[in-house]
Order: structure tokens, then sequence, then C-alpha cells
């Protein structure tokens, strides 16, 4: 069966607020969709909704092409959640342990322009290499599914191009991507949703 993600009338509250509701989207193997709102309309509950992690007050959320739905996704939050003492390559070799196997260290390293940072300790990057080392994770651990929650923090120019790449890359590889943003992304997403309570 191909890779397909399917939202039908999802409603998601917090802390007894409802945030939205009837929020439905079908995503195939290829796609992006953005998802777009104020600071607090429900798009990182929506993401965490659809990883498993919060449960909708109402609706379905699918996965059709995987047998383990779980083990299909990587879920990038806002925060980088590195160890400060950690180097730039141990977060790597950890994670390789963690999620099986993936693209080479070397490869993810160049891939997110950190080759000459491999040695240096987590809490001496800059917010933008910080950013950095958090989406090598999806290299070093091929996953089908993206779910993105401001996947172009504190990233630069040059590191939002490199971030662009990727997501290219994954989708013509056959992947899916639904990212949440403020500002354009970059790559031309296959649908947008704008989150919210008059969704």
């Amino acid at each position: 069966m191909p890779l397909r993600l399917v939202a039908e009338d999802v409603s998601v509250a917090r802390g007894g607020r409802l945030l939205f509701e009837g929020v439905g989207f079908v995503a195939d193997a290829g796609d992006l969709v953005e998802l777009r709102g104020a600071n607090g309309s429900g798009k990182t509950s929506l993401l965490r909704a659809i990883a498993g992690f919060l449960r909708p007050r109402a609706g379905r959320i699918a996965f059709e092409g995987v047998e383990e739905p779980p083990l299909a996704l990587h879920y990038l939050g806002h925060l980088n959640a590195l160890k400060g003492a950690a180097s730039v390559r141990s977060h790597l070799s950890h994670w390789l342990g963690l999620f099986g196997g993936g693209i080479d260290e070397d490869v993810a390293l160049e891939r997110v322009g950190l080759t000459r940072q491999a040695k240096l300790p987590a809490r001496v990057l800059s917010q933008g290499q910080g950013r950095r080392l958090s989406l090598a994770r999806l290299l070093i651990a091929p996953r089908p599914i993206w779910l993105l929650d401001e996947p172009a923090a504190a990233l630069d120019v040059e590191g939002r191009a490199m971030l662009c790449r990727l997501i290219d890359a994954h989708r013509a590889e056959g992947g899916l991507v639904v990212a949440a943003v403020h500002d354009v992304l970059g790559p031309t997403p296959s649908q947008t949703l704008q989150i919210g309570a008059t969704t």
C-alpha cells in the first residue's frame, strides 16, 4: 500500500480550551503539508497528535503504507534537545544506536554543514548550528514521515537553503513532510493549512 497520512475532522484541546476543530487533509508520498497559524493556534499540538503524543478530542488520524507508524516517523520539535557536554559526533553516534541504521555519520555531518564542528561539545554551538545538528537526526536514521516544528528556527540564509535541500531530497525519495511554519519555508508545499479556533 502506498504511503499516506490521513487526518479527518480532527479537533484538539489543551488545558480544557479548544485550539482548533474540523482539521482534515490527506498527504501522500512526496507531499509537503505546511501548517500555518498564530502562536498558540495549535500547530505544535496537531503535530504532536499526528505523532501519537497527544490524543485528539475528536476525529481520526491514520497512516497507510506503514506497518508500525511510531517507527515510521521523525518528530523534530522546536527545541533542539541536545546534551551540552556531548560532542556533535557523539550525538550522531547516539542517534544511530537508538534509531537504527542510516547514512554514514560523516555524510550526515557534511549534508548539514557541521563537518568542522564534529569534535566540539554542543554547548559551544551557535543556535543555528544547534539546529543543524538537530536536523541531522533526520538523516542518521531514515524515516518516511517527517513532522517538523519550525524547522528553520535560528537558521541563516545558507542554513535555510540546506534545510530546503534536505526536504526536497526526502520528498524525491518518496518521503512525506508535515511542517509547522511561520514564514515561507522554501520548497513548494503540496498543501497549506491555516490552523486555529476557526479552522
